[in-house]
């Protein structure tokens, strides 16, 4: 396993690159003897500015649901919202404690004839979607993401599950990786 800024494209009729400027040092994986473990080659990880999108939407979050609780309970004295108020509250906060881990562990690999996509410590999904099944390739950014300049990519195939969502790529890489898969894509389905 190894991880570089900067690696070669599957595709060897043009010699198009894919950086990966400002991700993780290296993947997370689990430490079980039980765990699916990563093939060689080129894993490419997310920025780690995504973990500090999602911890000021999911921080704001927990922030409001423990306003609301406080209101309800003590100004209102209802007594039953402090129930599903704490049990949401450790919820979002067990979230965030787990968050930067989760997010090392997100991943892909492009390699000769497929992409594959990796993520989670604890419950861990592999993903292999062939270029030639591509259908759809879409970069979607909210306001946040926007500004801290990242794109999340999602690929679209014929079979719902084999849907990926790639978050937390910068920007410029979600653009260059998109272009990339869609003329790799279109090379492999005329042969098919």
């Amino acid at each position: 396993m190894t991880n570089s800024p900067e690696a070669t494209t599957p595709d060897s009729s043009r010699e198009s690159t894919i950086t990966d400027a400002g991700s993780f040092e290296r993947i997370a994986e689990p430490r079980s003897e039980n765990r699916l473990a990563l093939q060689g080659g080129v894993w490419h990880q997310i920025s780690p500015k995504y973990v500090t999108v999602q911890f000021i939407s999911t921080g704001s979050f927990l922030l409001l649901v423990i306003a609301a609780t406080l209101v309800l309970t003590l100004l209102m004295h209802q007594l039953w919202a402090s129930i599903p108020g704490g049990i949401l509250t450790v919820i979002l906060a067990w979230t965030l404690i787990i968050l930067p881990r989760q997010s090392r562990s997100i991943g892909y690999q492009l390699r000769d004839d497929d992409l594959v996509f990796r993520r989670g410590i604890l419950w861990q999904r592999f993903v292999a979607v062939p270029y030639g099944r591509m259908q759809l390739i879409d970069i979607t950014h909210g306001p946040l993401d926007r500004g801290f300049g990242i794109a999340q990519l999602k690929f679209v195939t014929a079979a719902a599950a084999t849907g990926v969502v790639i978050p937390g790529l910068a920007q410029s890489t979600a653009e260059t990786l998109r272009d990339h898969l869609v003329a790799v894509a279109e090379s492999r389905r005329t042969g098919l």
